[in-house]
């Protein structure tokens, strides 16, 4: 495998892959994240939003987004756009749930008391409840960047002519098992990148916060 991976390198098609891939991945979680953030303070913040939106959104999350694939093929044909919304759908959701559940539990009291002060709904939602909803954000924007690579591989099934799911598609062909097996671990370790990049901004972020079981 070492073999395969050096060969891979030397030649330019892995860093090429990865910068696809990092590309279309990248691209659909921003997508995600944004419509899914927005989603959450609208129905979390205010009750007509939850009223309207709410079910439907939970509706719709129940739905499999490796189900989508073939619909998204045939309304946005085979193209980076068809890919690039797959990974959005796969990523909206977990933050919207995240959002709007953190959201909810913001203080009442806390809300009200700033209204009392004169803040706008836009500033009460920037300085009082998006600061109080941070962990749950955070745990959202975990699950998000996971889930962005799994749908990055179902992504890259959809007739793609660049990324790694190409490479491992033209290692299947050539029955290239070695670069089979080094593609699935770069998928693998671009999962695992993920959630440490979100552990160390949690840090960053949130550094009062002891994780579960650490000693004091």
């Amino acid at each position: 495998m070492l073999r395969a991976v050096g060969e891979l390198w030397g030649n330019g098609q892995l860093p090429d892959a990865l910068t696809t891939s990092l590309t279309r991945s990248g691209l659909g979680l921003l997508i995600g994240l944004a419509a899914g953030l927005t989603l959450g303070i609208t129905t979390g913040f205010t009750r007509l939003g939850d009223e309207l939106l709410d079910s439907s959104l939970q509706t719709l999350r129940t739905i499999p987004f490796l189900s989508l694939v073939p619909l998204f093929m045939v309304w946005f044909g085979i193209n980076e756009t068809a890919k690039i919304l797959l990974i959005a759908v796969a990523t909206t959701f977990p933050m919207y749930v995240s959002a709007s559940s953190g959201v909810r539990n913001t203080d009442p009291k806390l809300v009200e008391a700033m209204r009392s002060f004169g803040m706008s709904r836009l500033a009460i939602v920037r300085e009082v409840v998006l600061p109080g909803a941070l962990p749950s954000l955070l745990a959202g924007l975990r699950l998000s960047m996971t889930l962005s690579v799994i749908a990055l591989i179902a992504a890259e099934d959809i007739n793609a002519t660049a990324g790694i799911g190409y490479l491992m598609s033209q290692a299947q062909s050539y029955a290239r098992t070695d670069i089979l097996a080094v593609c699935i671990l770069v998928y693998g370790l671009l999962g695992l990148t993920a959630d440490i990049l979100v552990r160390l901004l949690e840090r960053v972020l949130m550094p009062w916060r002891t994780p579960q079981g650490a000693r004091r």
